[in-house]
């Protein structure tokens, strides 16, 4: 044990030394290209361009920090077996309790990428731990309040939100337990001593694609002329995939996103809706972070089915309640 603990330690230590020379490294090469980036920040768009970027990257890291903080403890604490313990046996009951279960974690997006790789390390069905990654941004109380706060007087939103959410998640889930779960590659249990480095190891690992989705993110704002999208906002059925579209798109942060689906009053509640539940479970950030933590062959047919069915469930339940 005391081996086990000194080798975490060494794998630490030469994790943060490599961060603190990536760091340096950063600040030289701004301090050393200051004029270059000054020059090109004058331009309006790579200005607006920098600003979401930047915007993005801050929204979600705090949120991923506290993912990857509570996927570590899960990884580190719990006893191997605990989760599924917790869950219905039978897959069809497990999913949707899964699903169900991200009402009690505040937090977005990309925080529950990892927390559900974990959860499959531990040993949950990995439709279930899938079902809880999509259910958990979009259901929990925070973003719940949230959304009612954005809505005043429109608690049919709310509603129409929770039901939906938890609806794609469910059947996402029940569609990937039948012709997906091999995909899913479980992620190895570390020893308990290792809770530093297991969160050192999953900020790296999902950080970067973190960056990665907000850059794309970020151009696909700044080269989308949002005239194209008022046109279109009176179209009915192509409102809906307009702001289907858009989420995927802009990648706000769950928390956040109700403020501006309400300010979208072009549109109609339901196209609104579909904005709501479909962004906190495919955008291109989101995609680029299960591709980091999952592999590309997943993200490829997971972010396509996910999108299908959020946009379906929203559309239907929008009709039905809005």
């Amino acid at each position: 044990m005391g081996q086990a603990i000194r080798e975490a330690g060494a794998r630490v230590e030469r994790g943060v030394d490599r961060g603190v020379v990536g760091v340096a490294g950063v600040v030289l090469a701004a301090a050393v290209g200051r004029p270059v980036v000054e020059g090109l920040l004058d331009r309006p768009a790579v200005g607006n361009w920098a600003t979401l970027f930047v915007a993005l990257v801050l929204q979600a890291l705090p949120f991923l920090v506290l993912g990857i903080g509570i996927s570590a403890g899960v990884a580190t604490l719990l006893p191997a077996g605990f989760l599924p313990r917790l869950l219905p046996r039978r897959r069809g009951l497990a999913v949707p309790a899964a699903a169900a279960a991200g009402m009690a974690l505040p937090g977005c997006e990309c925080g529950s990428v990892p927390i559900a790789r974990r959860m499959v390390g531990q040993g949950v069905p990995p439709a279930a731990a899938l079902a809880f990654m999509l259910a958990a941004p979009a259901v929990n109380p925070v973003v719940l309040v949230a959304t009612a706060v954005a809505f005043p007087g429109r608690p049919a939103v709310v509603l129409a939100r929770l039901v939906a959410s938890l609806l794609a998640a469910t059947v996402v889930g029940l569609v990937w337990s039948r012709w997906g779960d091999h995909q899913v590659a479980p992620m190895p249990t570390p020893e308990r001593s290792r809770f530093l480095a297991t969160a050192q190891h999953d900020l790296i690992d999902t950080g970067g694609f973190l960056v990665i989705g907000a850059a794309i993110a970020a151009t696909l704002q700044t080269a989308v002329p949002r005239t194209v999208i008022d046109s279109i906002a009176d179209h009915g059925a192509v409102a809906v995939l307009a702001l289907a579209g858009l989420a995927v798109v802009m990648a706000i942060c769950s928390e956040a996103d109700a403020f501006v689906a309400a300010s979208l009053t072009q549109f109609s509640l339901a196209a609104r809706l579909t904005f709501l539940v479909v962004g906190p479970m495919v955008d291109v950030k989101l995609v680029a972070m299960q591709a980091g933590t999952f592999g590309p062959r997943f993200a490829a047919r997971f972010a396509p089915l996910t999108l299908i069915v959020a946009v379906g469930t929203s559309a239907a339940v929008g009709w039905w309640l809005l």
